[in-house]
């Protein structure tokens, strides 16, 4: 008798390895599995802007990085003594203006060379409720805790969202014409939105994104949403705010990502540092004894064959923690 429902994730034609360069952008589901390819030694570049949610902003952001966009103090604002841009998340927002600036520049150029040298760009799309400025009509990235009054919301509809996704993509194949994309959809559901709302808004991504990965060879999709949502499918996969998937259902997410989205010799690498990063977290109830050290020995041992098999990965904090 089978209990849940689950479904192949089928692989990716190209898939991902050690060698490429990636750029993830979107919602904090992004960070999520983002963090895990860091962690695991990838070369990623992840969130320019920081977390962004909406479909448009997202487009906007990659618009900003090809054009080689500056931000000057007009596109900062003061809020409660604090200056924020209405395109960036708060983790650049700072009392001082010009460092926020130097902040958000800085950011840009390295976006905007690795766009340019991408191999894989990954777009995680959060809602389409898109928020924008009363008084101007700007399309506004992050709220910064803002009044709720000084804004109007908007659920973009499925060809909005399809012609700033497009149009973008457009312009980065012109520049990039190796770089794949791979849409997935965050599992995250936006209750402040309402139950009714939000499952409206994830139907319009859906809606979007299939309609894009049908029209350009390029191209892929994988099923986040549906591996939380209709395989797991349990309010204990989630955190106690019972919206965001817990570390149990994110690292269902990621163990189905490596096996669909990373090549078969890279998985092995892949293994080898999870084992490591396991063994990094370990606590000994004896740390001075001999069999502890045996294990810590073994450990930088593996490290410094796999760093001298792949001398192009930094396994340095690994070689550092187990040979201190």
């Amino acid at each position: 008798m089978n209990f849940r429902l689950t479904f192949p994730v089928e692989p990716l034609g190209p898939s991902m390895q050690y060698s490429d360069k990636l750029l993830l952008s979107g919602s904090c589901f992004a960070e999520e599995i983002g963090h895990r390819l860091q962690q695991h030694k990838f070369d990623v570049l992840l969130n320019p802007n920081g977390i962004l949610f909406n479909p448009l902003s997202i487009a906007r952001s990659m618009t900003a990085y090809l054009d080689n966009k500056r931000y000057t103090a007009d596109d900062l604002f003061l809020h409660e003594d604090i200056w924020h841009s209405w395109d960036h998340h708060s983790r650049f927002s700072g009392t001082d203006k010009n460092r926020v600036l130097a902040q958000i520049n800085a950011s840009q150029e390295a976006a905007a060379a690795r766009l340019k040298e991408a191999d894989w760009l990954v777009v995680t799309l959060g809602s389409a409720h898109a928020w924008y400025l009363k008084e101007n009509g700007q399309l506004v990235g992050n709220c910064h805790k803002v009044p709720e009054a000084s804004f109007t919301k908007k659920l973009v509809p499925a060809d909005e969202v399809i012609a700033a996704l497009d149009n973008m993509m457009h312009r980065l194949f012109f520049v990039n014409r190796k770089v794949n994309i791979l849409f997935t959809v965050s599992p995250v559901r936006y209750a402040r939105d309402g139950v009714v709302e939000n499952n409206l808004s994830k139907a319009v991504l859906l809606q979007a994104v299939h309609h894009l990965v049908n029209k350009f060879d390029r191209l892929f999709y994988f099923p986040a949403y549906e591996l939380v949502l209709d395989d797991l499918r349990d309010y204990r996969f989630f955190k106690e705010d019972m919206v965001h998937p817990n570390d149990q259902a994110i690292q269902y997410v990621w163990e189905h990502f490596l096996k669909a989205c990373i090549q078969p010799a890279s998985q092995e690498v892949a293994r080898q540092v999870a084992e490591l990063l396991r063994a990094r977290g370990h606590r000994p109830f004896n740390p001075e004894s001999p069999a502890h050290r045996q294990f810590v020995d073994a450990m930088a041992k593996k490290a410094r064959l796999l760093q001298e098999a792949h001398p192009s990965l930094d396994f340095g904090d690994l070689l550092n923690f187990f040979t201190h």
